[in-house]
């Protein structure tokens, strides 16, 4: 149940928040935010996302929690943030897999890129080295510092979190990662976008980066940086109310 819930979760989030997916990818497109959509279809490529976005989430969690509850039972307590960082590592390099293609073709169709239905399946994978470089300092910035939210909120009130509270401590925390992350994002979306070969994919997110600093500076790696945060810190919020809901729910039943 906790698997289907966190699916549920994660179509819900993407649904609801996906014109500001939309305003994101296009302020970040290297064709321009007016010439990649602007304001105008904002829901452009969000049938890639209702299917991918399920078994995304799923998967994610499935693997964080199985690494978590496999590993912290034999390591001491000191420890437990380093199991959450290798955890979350894991997650995003397995979630990436199904990730990958939907974010091609659901940002080729954000930026009106008429292609998008004759992408081949190497190209369908063109971005995973830059998404999973981006992915893996959200995950690992995320992961342990919900775990820390709210265990420091637990010693304050000595009891443990309410959904509400934990979907509040989720919130803060992927606020924080995609304010962070938002330059590897900005590489990762002009990658996706581009029309060069697949293979060059993995070489470019370094020169990309340096590209976007020369041409535009510092605004220009932080592209997209206010739906962006916005976007990922209400969808934070509902995603770890939901899962913290569900674990509860869990929980008591299996007790």
């Amino acid at each position: 149940m906790l698997m289907q819930l966190c699916a549920l979760a994660g179509v819900i989030c993407d649904v609801t928040l996906f014109p500001l997916d939309t305003l994101k990818t296009r302020l970040q497109s290297q064709h321009g935010f007016f010439q990649s959509g602007g304001f105008r279809y904002l829901y452009k490529g969000i049938g890639p996302v209702v299917l991918g976005s399920a078994p995304s989430a799923a998967i994610f969690f499935i693997t964080y929690e199985g690494i978590k509850q496999y590993s912290q039972p034999n390591i001491p307590n000191q420890y437990h943030s380093i199991i959450h960082m290798i955890a979350a590592s894991s997650s995003e390099i397995t979630a990436c897999l199904i990730r990958v293609p939907v974010e091609v073709i659901k940002q080729r169709k954000q930026a009106l890129l008429s292609d998008s239905h004759r992408l081949r399946l190497r190209t369908l994978y063109r971005g995973y080295g830059s998404t999973v470089l981006r992915d893996l300092p959200f995950g690992v910035i995320q992961m342990p510092l919900w775990e820390h939210f709210k265990f420091y909120w637990t010693q304050q009130i000595q009891r443990d979190c309410t959904p509400m509270e934990g979907a509040t401590c989720g919130a803060a925390s992927v606020a924080i990662s995609a304010a962070i992350t938002t330059p590897l994002d900005v590489a990762k979306t002009r990658i996706m976008l581009s029309s060069t070969s697949a293979e060059k994919e993995e070489v470019k997110i370094s020169i990309m980066l340096k590209d976007v600093y020369r041409d535009h500076g510092f605004k220009g790696l932080f592209a997209g940086f206010f739906p962006r945060v916005t976007g990922f810190t209400m969808g934070g919020f509902i995603f770890f109310g939901v899962y913290e809901q569900a674990r509860e729910f869990c929980l008591s039943y299996l007790s």
